[in-house]
């Protein structure tokens, strides 16, 4: 089966930490586009009137950017199934300016929708300091656990076991790479040869790029950014920058030192094309063919086809990465101060249904946190035409289940920001040593964190 539309939203995912919304067309149609206002209106967003809604229950569903449940029709499919209910979405575009009215909301207890998205970079807060606030979910009829990844149950789950959050969709990384500039340096380019290569070790992802750089073709690298390769490979770890405890432990996590090493010797190498991601530079290196290979969750497959453009098309595939990996995903919550919360959580269990999430993937490329969702058609079958007919559904499928239970903590944002912004970029870019990046990341950390 092949996927009509696919729509990157990238939902305060890059570093820029600005809502950027694209849709791709895979097999033809016109391009769709969302955007919204910063401007708050009722219930705290955008929304329209409920004016001659008399008799009917009225539920607000409150996100950030083009989130999709919208555009890929699903309001639409629910009202006309219980048309007793009118729903109206209020929008702020940017999630930086959405999050902090959420907090200021809550505390108060009004100018709440009656759902409200989460991001993940925000999830850890929520549960730790917002779940009293907030229904428990978990217990709502038709919610499964054993639906849902266990991973990203595990997210919107607080500490003392109640779950605020259902998750609407995943970010399981793979790795986008050019088929013809594969060939050109002596490599393989088949995927499942490809994914071969580095299976199991991203480690083995550099041995690849020094052999690609060996024989690469003139003006290109091996892959985009040192800092993206550093965000994959810390996306794959169950503890990253906080423990169990809550403690911040990123400056002696093994882990996110071997993921900044490994991004490090990348710079060293001159396997990067020295890009920042979600940049001028970045958008001009996919044109241009810049470099072979980028980290790639589901929702940038939109993006690299919309940036590449129709000079891409067949020349891009995606392959494996060397170990699963998560960049992205966002939650639904009922606030306890919502006016309709039986019909709000009922909403929200049937917007984050397997059913919904595997339209919701095929309309709109959000794939799905409910693992029970893989096995049916719209994902199982999922191939991308401008990917070489990519079997993506098959490949994110796999990737997701490998994730880890991954601690978060409510500061891992800025956190990651100033690893990959103040740090990494600076050896990337300007040749810095790996120690003095990491001197200075540290430094920015401490100081925005006040330690």
């Amino acid at each position: 089966m092949q996927i009509t539309r696919i729509t990157a939203l990238r939902r305060n995912r890059s570093r820029t930490a600005v809502a950027w919304t694209s849709a791709a067309v895979l097999l033809g149609g016109a391009l769709l586009s969302g955007c919204a206002s910063d401007d708050p209106g009722p219930a705290g967003g955008t929304g329209s009137s409920a004016a001659g809604q008399k008799g009917k229950t009225v539920l607000k569903v409150g996100v950030f950017g083009a989130f999709g449940l919208k555009e890929a029709g699903l309001y639409d499919q629910y009202m006309k199934e219980n048309p007793d209910v009118v729903i109206e979405q209020n929008s702020i575009e940017r999630n930086e300016n959405y999050y902090p009215q959420l907090l200021n909301h809550l505390t108060s207890g009004s100018g709440l929708s009656d759902i409200q998205a989460v991001e993940i970079n925000n999830i850890a807060e929520i549960t730790a300091t917002q779940s009293a606030k907030l229904m428990d979910l978990g217990k709502v009829a038709g919610v499964r656990k054993d639906a849902f990844l266990p991973w990203k149950w595990a997210q919107g789950t607080s500490k003392d076991g109640k779950t605020v959050g259902l998750g609407t969709d995943v970010g399981p990384m793979g790795l986008c790479y050019r088929k013809d500039l594969f060939e050109k340096a002596g490599l393989p380019t088949d995927r499942e040869a490809v994914g071969k290569l580095w299976a199991g070790d991203w480690k083995k992802y550099l041995e690849v790029g020094k052999r690609y750089q060996a024989k690469a073709p003139d003006g290109t690298k091996f892959l985009d950014s040192a800092a993206g390769l550093m965000a994959a490979v810390t996306g794959g770890s169950e503890q990253r920058y906080y423990d169990a405890d809550g403690k911040v432990v990123y400056k002696t996590n093994p882990v996110v030192k071997e993921a900044w090493d490994i991004a490090a010797e990348a710079a060293g190498a001159g396997l990067t094309a020295k890009h920042q991601q979600f940049q001028k530079g970045w958008d001009q290196g996919f044109a241009n063919g810049q470099f072979a290979t980028v980290s790639c969750p589901p929702w940038m497959l939109g993006y690299i086809q919309d940036k590449a453009g129709d000079a891409g098309k067949g020349k891009w595939d995606v392959a494996a990465a060397p170990k699963p990996s998560n960049w992205g995903g966002a939650f639904l919550t009922v606030p306890e101060a919502g006016k309709n919360k039986a019909a709000a959580a009922k909403l929200a269990a049937w917007l984050t249904a397997p059913e919904q999430q595997a339209k919701f993937f095929a309309e709109r490329g959000s794939f799905p946190s409910a693992q029970a969702a893989y096995t049916m058609p719209e994902v199982s079958g999922a191939k991308h035409a401008y990917f070489n007919d990519a079997p993506i559904g098959t490949i994110f499928s796999a990737a997701a289940k490998g994730v880890p239970v991954q601690i978060l903590g409510p500061k891992d944002l800025v956190i990651a920001q100033n690893l990959a912004d103040i740090g990494m970029l600076q050896v990337d870019q300007k040749g810095r040593s790996s120690e003095d990046g990491w001197n200075a990341a540290v430094k920015a950390i401490d100081n925005a964190l006040d330690q």
